[in-house]
């Protein structure tokens, strides 16, 4: 169920794999991903029933009793707070890739299959966020917009983020010219695959944006999602790919 978990102060974080769920094939196991409709004709879609099961699981291991806050995601820079007088409603999703808050009994859920997910947390200040940050939202600028945000919230001031599983340097194959785009705003981000194509490390320009924005500890949880099997990758899979989650709550006082 979790490639990493860990806890620091009265935060609790962790990012999935895609074992330990109910979801059938191709999909197996531990798919997070929304519910979507089926098409003629169109690409395999899970079985709603799997999906609701899964995060049911994942939600009674985790924090058991918390309420769940997660984003229909946007591959923007848009940062949703969860405050006491959020209403967290499954059907109402805000469209965003980041969220934030200082509320305890909340569990904050992003969803990947290649794209960084990142946590960050503030134990002192008991402030907590989630990123999602594919290549657009990098170029948006997501991380230091999630970063503000949570320092805006509870005077948060020393955070530490968490970079989780994402496809690596080597194996984010990209076109030329979007490698040069990226790379002239990112610079870090430049990479080649092991066939000496031009790639992109999205990894490398998170840490980077993280640095340049003050967060001073980094940790790194390991693992390229197209190449390990125990990981979805959108890269590899196509829409038959699953999505992983990043988690973080904060305990009650």
């Amino acid at each position: 169920m979790y490639l990493s978990r860990e806890r620091l102060g009265a935060v609790e974080l962790a990012f999935t794999d895609r074992l330990g769920g109910v979801s059938a094939y191709p999909f197996d196991q531990l798919n997070l991903a929304l519910p979507r409709p089926a098409q003629p004709d169109g690409p395999p879609v899970d079985d709603p029933d799997a999906l609701a099961e899964n995060l049911r699981l994942l939600q009674a291991d985790f924090g058991p009793g918390d309420a769940l806050a997660d984003l229909r995601q946007v591959h923007g820079a848009a940062v949703a707070v969860v405050d006491d007088a959020t209403p967290l409603d499954p059907y109402e999703r805000p469209e965003a890739d980041a969220l934030v808050t200082a509320r305890a009994g909340v569990t904050l859920l992003v969803r990947v299959a290649d794209c960084v997910p990142i946590v960050l947390a503030d134990p002192d200040a008991r402030v907590v966020g989630v990123v999602h940050a594919g290549r657009e939202g990098l170029v948006a600028g997501v991380v230091p917009a999630a970063v503000e945000a949570a320092r805006r919230l509870g005077a948060a001031s020393a955070l530490t983020a968490w970079i989780g599983p994402h496809v690596c340097g080597h194996c984010y194959e990209v076109p030329w010219e979007m490698r040069e785009q990226v790379g002239s705003l990112h610079p870090e981000t430049v990479s080649t695959t092991r066939a000496g194509t031009p790639a992109l490390d999205l990894g490398a320009g998170v840490a980077a944006q993280l640095a340049a924005a003050g967060v001073g500890r980094v940790e790194r949880v390991l693992g390229c999602t197209r190449e390990r099997a125990d990981l979805y990758s959108h890269r590899r899979d196509g829409a038959e790919a699953g999505r992983l989650g990043a988690l973080v709550r904060l305990a009650p006082s």
